[in-house]
């Protein structure tokens, strides 16, 4: 008697991609609720942690680039102009840090069950969304308090959010895999968010960059949705690098694509390694 082997696999094609993580949205409810869950459950103050920082960070940076170094910040008052890059950043860097280990904390659900990977560290990303709404409520606050109005612009403000989601998530994907290969690059993370602070436009506008230099410092696409959030929020005395932007906006799209594939062309050998 013959012996017959039957191999079950994903269709790893775009099309079937997304429907299956349609078909899976009530487990990406479920892991993202939980996650929301764990995430403030063991804090004393909860989820008050999402004011502290970026207004800690926004008092530090002000005095530093603001007082001490005295770089320009046009007719914004400097909290503000500090503020409206610390909540993009601040979603980049949690969704990016969160979803890093997202896979090593799951690897009973994944040893055990077949369901989209991806899921998983796509959830850390809702979590930073509501990091997010706290922050913008404390940023609406800060605007009143300082007399500076938005214009129409901000109705452009959620393509600058899916930006931003584009960005965190391309990155997100990558780490993840990376981190289930190379147990490494845990450590790498910290490093990665610590530097890209200093290398993003967040204490400090973009306008203090050499013109020469512009182009490839808008190859970091966190410049375009920094700027982008800045330009959207702070009225017409903010002006935006329109080449830059468009670069940003390109590698951003690149990275979340770039993201997936590596996640998807890994993803096969997860449950064996972890």
């Amino acid at each position: 008697m013959s012996k017959f082997e039957l191999i079950i696999e994903p269709d790893k094609t775009i099309k079937n991609f997304w429907k299956e993580l349609w078909q899976y949205r009530d487990l990406f409810y479920f892991l993202a609720w939980r996650d929301v869950l764990v995430r403030y459950k063991q804090t004393v103050i909860g989820i008050a942690w999402s004011v502290l920082r970026p207004l800690l960070t926004m008092i530090v940076f002000t005095i530093i680039f603001g007082k001490i170094a005295k770089l320009p910040s046009g007719d914004i008052p400097y909290p503000l102009l500090v503020f409206a890059a610390m909540i993009p950043w601040q979603f980049f860097s949690n969704t990016f840090s969160e979803a890093s280990n997202s896979l090593i904390n799951n690897t009973q659900l994944i040893s055990k069950v077949y369901f989209p990977r991806i899921i998983i560290p796509t959830t850390a990303m809702i979590v930073s969304l509501i990091d997010f709404a706290v922050s913008f409520a404390i940023f609406i606050i800060l605007m009143l308090w300082y007399g500076v109005m938005p214009d129409i612009k901000i109705c452009l403000l959620p393509l600058l959010l899916l930006m931003a989601i584009l960005t965190s998530l391309g990155a997100g994907y990558i780490i993840s895999a990376l981190n289930v290969k190379y147990r490494d690059f845990r450590y790498v993370v910290p490093f990665i968010v610590q530097f890209g602070l200093y290398i993003s436009p967040v204490g400090f506008s973009s306008s203090v960059i050499p013109e020469k230099w512009r182009m490839l410092y808008s190859l970091n696409p966190m410049v375009g949705v920094i700027d982008g959030f800045r330009w959207c929020l702070l009225g017409k005395d903010i002006s935006i690098f329109w080449p830059g932007f468009i670069i940003s906006i390109g590698f951003a799209i690149f990275l979340f694509l770039f993201g997936i594939m590596y996640f998807n062309k890994t993803e096969r050998s997860f449950a064996d390694i972890i």
